[in-house]
């Protein structure tokens, strides 16, 4: 099992972008299935984006559509979550999950992610 480590999160402005990354140790990330999820105070944690183990399919929740990207490096062993144009309602702890799976579409639920980061908080001020 693999050990995750969020990082990059902060205060911004709307419309600023923000890069989050997430670190592996103790495994490779290859054959993991990755995402990112957000819990805003008082709600519970939700989806934002997911990606296949090789990549190849990638979902992102409606809001953050043409906003946010996410991506994988193998190199480095480090999953991303590139935040543009952010938005107030953007504001939320973010985690990064993973799962050793060869499902060949990245699952938005979170029970089915076995690992996860500590959370990065990013608060986006108008």
């Amino acid at each position: 099992q693999v050990q995750l480590v969020d990082a990059g999160g902060g205060r911004v402005q709307a419309g600023d972008s923000l890069r989050l990354s997430c670190s592996a140790s103790g495994g490779s990330l290859f054959r993991y299935m990755m995402a990112w999820f957000r819990q805003a105070p008082g709600k519970e944690r939700a989806f934002v984006a997911g990606m296949t183990w090789n990549g190849k399919q990638i979902t992102y929740e409606d809001s953050v559509k043409g906003r946010f990207t996410i991506s994988r490096d193998g190199a480095d062993n480090t999953a991303y979550l590139q935040m543009n144009s952010l938005k107030v309602e953007d504001t939320a702890i973010y985690f990064c999950a993973a799962r050793r799976s060869f499902w060949e579409t990245p699952s938005a639920a979170a029970g089915d992610y076995a690992n996860w980061g500590q959370g990065t908080q990013v608060t986006v001020s108008s």
